[in-house]
């Protein structure tokens, strides 16, 4: 009889314990975000386990969930720099950026899904192709790709623009390359009317400079510096054109192996000023791009 009571007093508090969880589940969202994990070499890992992994909201953490592989296609424009400044570039591009849309094409994942656009800097942004997967049209856009004679770049003006494009198309994982040179940028922006734009887009922003940096405290370099850590994209600078395809080609390894992190928000109507992703583990390293909620198709 001492068997069956123990028994019973088991499973009442199995019960007991499920009814909890699932009071805890209907009193919380669940939120998501796009996440790129990097070894020390800087190499994207194979794996990453929830233990591994601490969300945060304004400083608080959350519950992980589950992890896996972000599967959803990226809208990626990539913002290239042809002002009088990038002639002698005009030939790096040429080899980095087909090799980058084909690395994305390559992308197992999504199944040649991914949408590019290309969008020229020099002048005025110009949109060379709009978001597409056809190989031919990127192609197309990028031989289209010349530096623009006595002009500067509108580095600034060009993240605005396609930010504001992106939040037009509710893009669910919107990211934004640019590629620019150490040349003039006559953008007359505050940076926060870049940054601003940019977070309520949702889109990953990495930027790669040409040439040696410019030790300047102005609105350009302090997106170049805050653009990229808010968004969970990437800053790098090289200083000669050869080494374009290269980082290129990381980058393109980076953003297609990414993990997919949902973790548990207390259900409430303010939301978080601040998500940040970071590791338990000193051998990783972690940027995060939170999802637009609004913008997810139900999942099961």
């Amino acid at each position: 009889m001492k068997i069956h009571r123990l028994a019973a007093g088991v499973v009442l508090l199995g019960i007991a314990a499920f009814a909890a969880t699932a009071h805890v589940a209907a009193q919380a969202q669940q939120r998501a975000l796009f996440v790129t994990a990097l070894d020390k070499s800087g190499n994207p890992v194979g794996e990453l386990r929830e233990s591994d992994v601490i969300v945060k909201e304004d400083d608080v953490t959350r519950e992980v969930l589950r992890i896996g592989r972000a599967t959803e296609p990226m809208q990626i424009a990539i913002l290239v720099d042809n002002s009088q400044a990038a002639e002698r570039y005009i030939r790096d591009y040429r080899e980095a950026l087909p090799a980058f849309v084909g690395a994305l094409a390559a992308d197992e994942q999504v199944s040649g899904k991914h949408e590019i656009a290309i969008i020229a800097l020099g002048e005025r942004p110009t949109i060379l192709t709009d978001y597409t997967s056809d190989q031919a049209r990127i192609q197309k856009a990028i031989d289209r790709v010349f530096h623009s004679s006595g002009s500067a770049v509108y580095f600034l003006d060009g993240v605005i623009e396609t930010s504001q494009g992106i939040i037009k198309r509710g893009n669910l994982r919107p990211v934004i390359v640019a590629i620019i040179t150490e040349g003039p940028d006559l953008s007359e922006r505050h940076f926060r009317q870049v940054l601003d734009p940019l977070r309520t887009s949702g889109a990953a922003l990495h930027i790669v400079t040409l040439g040696t940096p410019r030790n300047m405290e102005d609105d350009r370099n302090m997106v170049l510096d805050a653009g990229p850590k808010q968004s969970g994209g990437s800053f790098s600078t090289i200083l000669v054109g050869t080494a374009l395809p290269g980082r290129l080609k990381q980058l393109a390894n980076e953003i297609t192996h990414q993990f997919r992190v949902t973790y548990a928000r207390p259900n409430r109507l303010i939301p978080p000023e601040k998500v940040t992703v970071t590791s338990k583990r000193p051998d990783l390293v972690l940027r995060g791009t939170a999802i637009d909620a609004t913008r997810e198709q139900p999942r099961p």
